[in-house]
C-alpha cells in the first residue's frame, strides 16, 4: 500500500486526495528535484482501467528517495525499455492470455480430434478426425480475415458487428479493446470503462479465435459418420460468420444482451448452447446414419477416448480461466470452480449407471465430466465454490435424465440422429448452466467482473429475479438464432452440394470418404481383403471358425 498525492487526467477525480489504495503495477517513472512523478495504473472496482499521473510522496508528504521507492517494491519491470515493450503492457496478463488461449487450442487441436476418432465406429475414425482438423484451420483463416471484428469489432446492428481483417500490423500490435463494451448508466453517464486488456490486440484476436473453433468442432459431434466432407467444408465458414458472430457479439462484444446485463462468462451460451441446437439442426437437415451404425456404433478405442477427454477437461483451465482477460483474482477461482463442478459431475452421472445399470459406464463417466465443464462454463468466475458443487450435481443428473430417459420417450429426439449426443451434453448443460448462474451469481464476484452495476443471481434477492429472466431471455434468442441460421445455411448448402453421404460410403466408411483408415491391421499398410483375411482362411493353413463362448473372438483349429 501507498499513499499518494495525483493529480487526475479526469476532470472528476475518482479516488480522494491522500488515500491509500493497492498499487497495481508502475508505467513510468520520472525523476525531478524534489519528488518522483509517475505513471501508475490501477483498478478501480478490480476491473475497469484508468490511467492517472501521480506524484509518489511518503505519508508525512514528503518526497520518496530512491531508496523508498526499491523499499515500495516499485522497479523498472514494466517501464518502456524497447520498442516491443510499450508502457500499457503487462506482461504477465499477456503470458497467461497466450497460455490459456494455448489450452483452448489443445482442447481441440489434439484434445477433440483425438476424443471424436476413438469414440467412434472404427470405420469413420479418420473421417470425424479430419472433420475437426478441417474446422480448426478454416475457422483460423476466416476469423482473421472478417469473423473476428464482426464479432469484436464497431456495431453494424445491436446483435452484430461490422467485419474487417484482423491481420495489419497496426491492429494487431496495438493494445487490445472491445470498442463498443463502455456501458452508460440511463442518464447517460459512464457506468463502466471500455475492456482495454493490458496486451496487444493479436494475444485477444487469438484467444477468441481458439473460442471461436471449439464451437464448431463441438457442432460436429452432432453429425459424425454420415455427413458428406464436402458440405461440412463449406458450412463450417458459413456458420462461423452468420451464426457464430451473432452470438459472440450480442453477449461478448458490447451488443444488446451484453449491455442489458446477461450473464455468460465464458461461453454457456454463445459456444455451447449454441453448438448444441445447431448440431441438433444439423442432424436434422442432413439425415441419420445407416440404420446398423445406428444400433451398433462402439467406440474403436476406449483407452484413447479417455486421453482426449483428459486433455479436454485440462484444457478448460483455460477456457475460464483466460476469460477474465487477465490473470487476476477472478481467473483462479474460476480454474477451481470448474475443477470442482467436473468432478461432481462425473461422479453424479457414474452414480447414476450404477444404480441403474448396474455397473459404470466410462463412456458415461466422459458425458458427466463433459456436463459439468459445460454448466459451469456461464458463471466459473462468478459463483461460490458452494455452488459450483450444486451445479455439479444438477448438471450430472439432469442431462443424465434427458439422455437416458427423456430422449426414449420423444418422437423427435429419437427421430433426429445427434451421433454424440451434443444435444444433451451442450445444450441441455449450457442452458442449466446459464439459468442456474441466473440463480447463484454471488454479487461481490460479479462486481469484479460484469459490465453492469449491482448484477447478482435470484438466490441474493434485490434485482437477482430479473436477472433470471435475463437469463432465459437470453437463451431463447441463442436457441432461436441458431435454429433458423442454420436452417437457412444448409438449406443453401443443399442447393450445391448432397448434405448426407452417398450410399455406398456409409456402408464403406473411411476408405471409401478419403481412401485411408485409421488402423492397418493386416499387415504394414494392407488393407482387410476377406479372400485372404477371411474368418476360413490363414496363410499358416488354419482353419478359422467362429467362438461358441465369446462373442466376436475366433477359436483356431490347426490342420496337423
Amino acid at each position: 500500500m501507498l499513499f499518494i498525492n495525483y493529480t487526475s487526467q479526469s476532470p472528476t477525480p475518482l479516488i480522494p486526495i491522500r488515500t491509500t489504495y493497492e498499487l497495481i503495477r508502475v508505467q513510468k517513472i520520472e525523476v525531478h528535484a524534489f519528488s518522483f512523478s509517475l505513471h501508475l495504473i490501477y483498478q478501480p472496482n478490480q476491473l475497469h482501467n484508468k490511467d492517472y499521473r501521480l506524484i509518489l510522496t511518503s505519508q508525512e508528504g514528503k518526497a520518496l528517495s530512491p531508496r523508498n521507492l526499491a523499499m515500495a517494491g516499485i522497479t523498472n519491470a514494466y517501464s518502456e525499455i524497447t520498442p516491443a515493450v510499450p508502457l500499457w503492457l503487462n506482461k504477465g496478463d499477456n503470458a497467461w492470455q497466450l497460455t490459456a488461449a494455448t489450452f483452448v487450442g489443445l482442447q481441440s487441436m489434439p484434445g477433440l480430434v483425438i476424443l471424436y476418432a476413438s469414440i467412434v465406429k472404427k470405420k469413420w475414425a479418420v473421417n470425424s478426425a479430419f472433420m475437426a482438423l478441417y474446422a480448426f484451420a478454416a475457422v483460423l483463416i476466416c476469423w482473421v480475415l472478417v469473423g473476428y471484428r464482426m464479432a469484436f469489432g464497431d456495431q453494424l446492428l445491436p446483435f452484430w458487428a461490422k467485419g474487417a481483417p484482423s491481420l495489419g500490423q497496426k491492429f494487431l500490435i496495438s493494445r487490445a479493446k472491445v470498442p463498443k463494451s463502455t456501458h452508460f448508466r440511463d442518464d447517460g453517464s459512464i457506468e463502466t470503462q471500455t475492456v482495454e486488456p493490458f496486451y496487444p490486440m493479436a494475444s485477444l484476436v487469438y484467444f477468441q479465435f481458439t473460442f471461436a473453433a471449439i464451437t464448431l468442432i463441438l457442432l460436429a459431434g452432432s453429425v459424425l459418420g454420415r455427413m458428406n466432407i464436402k458440405a461440412w467444408m463449406a458450412f463450417v465458414p458459413l456458420w462461423l460468420l452468420f451464426s457464430y458472430t451473432v452470438g459472440a457479439f450480442s453477449l461478448w462484444g458490447g451488443g444488446f444482451l451484453y449491455h442489458w446485463g446477461v450473464i455468460d462468462y465464458s461461453g454457456g451460451y454463445v459456444i455451447h448452447l449454441s453448438s448444441g441446437i445447431a448440431g441438433f439442426t444439423a442432424a436434422y437437415w442432413v439425415g441419420p446414419r445407416l440404420k446398423s451404425d445406428r444400433e451398433r456404433f462402439p467406440p474403436n478405442n476406449v483407452l484413447l477416448m479417455l486421453c482426449g477427454a483428459g486433455m479436454l477437461w485440462m484444457g478448460w483451465s483455460g477456457f475460464n480461466g483466460g476469460a477474465p482477460y487477465a490473470a487476476n483474482i477472478v481467473a483462479p477461482i474460476a480454474v477451481l470452480n470448474t475443477n470442482i463442478c467436473a468432478a461432481t459431475s462425473l461422479l453424479v452421472w457414474t452414480s447414476l449407471d450404477v444404480v441403474f445399470f448396474g455397473k459404470p459406464s466410462v463412456i458415461g463417466a466422459v458425458q458427466g465430466m463433459m456436463t459439468g465443464l459445460v454448466c459451469i462454463t456461464p458463471g466459473a468466475g462468478l459463483v461460490q465454490s458452494w455452488a459450483a458443487i450444486l451445479m455439479g450435481m444438477l448438471s450430472g443428473s439432469i442431462p443424465w435424465v434427458s439422455m437416458m430417459v427423456l430422449h426414449k420417450k420423444s418422437a423427435l429426439l429419437q427421430k433426429v440422429d445427434d451421433t454424440l449426443g451434443v444435444f444433451h451434453t451442450h445444450a441441455v448443460a449450457g442452458l442449466l448452466g446459464g439459468l442456474l448462474t441466473g440463480l447463484l451469481a454471488e454479487p461481490a464476484l460479479c462486481k469484479l467482473m460484469l459490465p453492469v452495476g449491482n448484477s447478482r443471481g435470484a438466490f441474493y434477492g434485490g434485482s437477482g429475479g430479473m436477472q433470471f429472466l435475463k437469463q432465459l431471455v437470453a437463451a431463447m434468442f441463442v436457441i432461436a438464432w441458431n435454429i433458423v441460421s442454420t436452417t437457412i445455411i444448409l438449406l443453401a448448402i443443399r442447393v450445391f452440394i448432397p448434405l448426407r453421404m452417398p450410399e455406398e460410403q456409409l456402408i464403406i466408411g473411411d476408405d471409401a470418404v478419403h481412401g485411408e483408415e485409421a488402423y492397418a491391421l493386416w499387415g504394414d499398410g494392407e488393407k482387410y481383403d476377406p479372400t485372404r483375411h477371411g474368418w476360413n482362411t490363414s496363410a499358416y493353413g488354419e482353419e478359422m471358425a467362429p467362438s461358441p463362448y465369446i462373442n466376436g473372438a475366433r477359436g483356431v483349429t490347426i490342420n496337423l
